[in-house]
């Protein structure tokens, strides 16, 4: 085929189920290692600041890769990338399985990160490069589908494989996930190339990479160095400057590796700052709630897995009706209802107790995770349905960078921040009187934990007045 010839007509349903399995188990990888961690504590013996780096790494190897993908995609095909990262990710899962002590495990992560960040973006353009309007927001809401299903199963999932068995199968188990992803996209997809990228700007993406590296580890180990060290702040500096460059590189290049001329549409823009706001408060939930049942209430795995299952269920299974309700009701009512409810559910999660039920979790991540399914599709969908074919490669790989990136940035602060307040209430507890060292821990932790909550809920409210703005098409 000419490298710039029009692809064939896609069949729609075989095409979305190749692209829903891949992203499936790439989106699976990262949400099985949340109930993980506490048992990693216990296998290596780790500190949780370091095993944190499980998830952090991952993403931020997803947000480093996802610049890559509009680049790549042209230069080989989309397809070929697609199968290229599906190939990838699943040796790394091997490798992954394999590990030896936790920093081999977070080295393999970030490796399995890097493939998982091609993915994502990878399979958004194909929806929206491959298939007509007006079957977009279906597909959308499919794919969005692909990556609530994984946490809706996950945690359950990894409950049971780590009680039943051992850890290493959360990752062994992408192993015939990642084969039939592949067979079923080199059956379904049509090869096409739109537009074939002239030149790789390989400044823009070293400037990319420095950036997001730097300012991670700075924000990840500020507190153990002291956020006013030298190493912290030369992180900082390095970091911020290395990310005006690139911003600068990519606006003055002829051939950018990331053409951030698609932010100039100020619908997508609104769109993208409502997707990362949004998926800020995702893992704020997904990382601190297995914390606060295995650590403070002493539940296993098994049992975190089986009371977040319903609330990851009823977000799944929204999805698709929303992708149908997008055409008559428009993205605004969507996102508004939906941010509002995640502030209201992270609010309440700041009110634990360490005697709290269990029932009282599960209610509120419900509400929460509605809220994710009424918000997160229409902000992906609002903003991309404006953006011209040929630059739905970028598009697509800013909106997943950036998402990625701030998802990593989120883990990483919030798990300072529930150092810092739970530091701050553990002297709060012994000035009231409290000596007993157990019994400190434990309240300080969950006083911590409510504390990162609040914080989370201003966080998600910021995102209401730039829904509002979103109109029907």
């Amino acid at each position: 085929m000419n490298p710039q010839e029009e692809p064939r007509v896609t069949r729609f349903w075989p095409f979305m189920f190749a692209l829903f399995v891949g992203s499936f188990m790439s989106v699976l990888s990262s949400s099985t290692i949340t109930i993980a961690i506490p048992e990693l504590q216990r296998y290596f013996g780790a500190e949780l600041s370091l095993l944190q780096w499980t998830l952090t790494g991952f993403m931020l190897a997803m947000g480093t890769s996802a610049p890559l993908t509009g680049y790549l995609g042209g230069r080989f095909s989309f397809k070929s990338l697609y199968v290229a990262s599906l190939v990838g990710f699943t040796l790394a899962s091997v490798l992954c399985g394999m590990a030896w002590d936790s920093y081999s495990l977070v080295a393999f992560r970030f490796l399995q990160g890097a493939f998982s960040g091609a993915i994502m973006p990878v399979t958004m353009t194909l929806i929206y490069q491959l298939l007509p309007r007006e079957r977009q927001a279906l597909a959308a809401s499919l794919w969005s589908l692909s990556a609530s299903l994984a946490p809706a199963f996950g945690p359950t999932f990894a409950g049971w494989l780590i009680t039943l068995g051992d850890w290493r199968w959360l990752f062994f188990i992408n192993v015939p996930l990642g084969v039939l992803a592949v067979a079923l996209a080199g059956r379904t997809i049509p090869f096409y190339r739109l537009q074939v990228p002239k030149a790789f700007d390989l400044p823009g993406l070293l400037t990319v990479i420095t950036g997001t590296l730097s300012l991670l580890i700075a924000l990840s180990q500020g507190r153990d160095w002291g956020w006013t060290h030298a190493s912290t702040l030369s992180l900082l500096v390095l970091g911020t400057l290395s990310l005006i460059a690139f911003v600068v590189r990519e606006l003055r290049s002829r051939h950018p590796l990331l053409d951030l001329r698609v932010l100039a549409n100020r619908r997508y823009l609104v769109t993208l700052i409502v997707a990362i706001i949004i998926t800020i408060s995702l893992y704020s939930g997904a990382f601190l709630v297995p914390v606060f049942l295995q650590t403070i209430q002493g539940v296993t795995p098994l049992e975190t897995g089986l009371v977040l299952l319903p609330a990851s269920l009823a977000m799944a299974l929204l999805m698709p009706a929303v992708g149908r309700m997008y055409g008559s009701i428009g993205p605004r009512v969507l996102m508004t209802t939906g941010v509002l409810m995640i502030a209201g559910g992270t609010y309440a999660l700041s009110r634990l107790t360490p005697e709290i039920s269990q029932t009282y979790v599960l209610a509120w991540m419900l509400v929460r995770n509605v809220g994710i399914s009424l918000s997160m599709m229409p902000a992906s969908n609002a903003g991309m349905e404006e953006i011209p074919r040929e630059l739905m490669g970028h598009a697509s790989s800013i909106s997943n960078w950036l998402r990625n990136v701030f998802g990593a940035f989120s883990i990483a602060i919030f798990t300072s921040l529930l150092a810092v307040f739970s530091s701050h209430e553990a002297e709060a507890l012994v000035q009231q009187g409290v000596t007993e060292r157990g019994a400190v821990e434990k309240l300080s932790l969950v006083a911590g934990i409510n504390d990162v909550y609040l914080v989370a809920t201003l966080v998600a409210l910021v995102a209401v007045p730039l829904g509002l703005q979103i109109r029907k098409r």
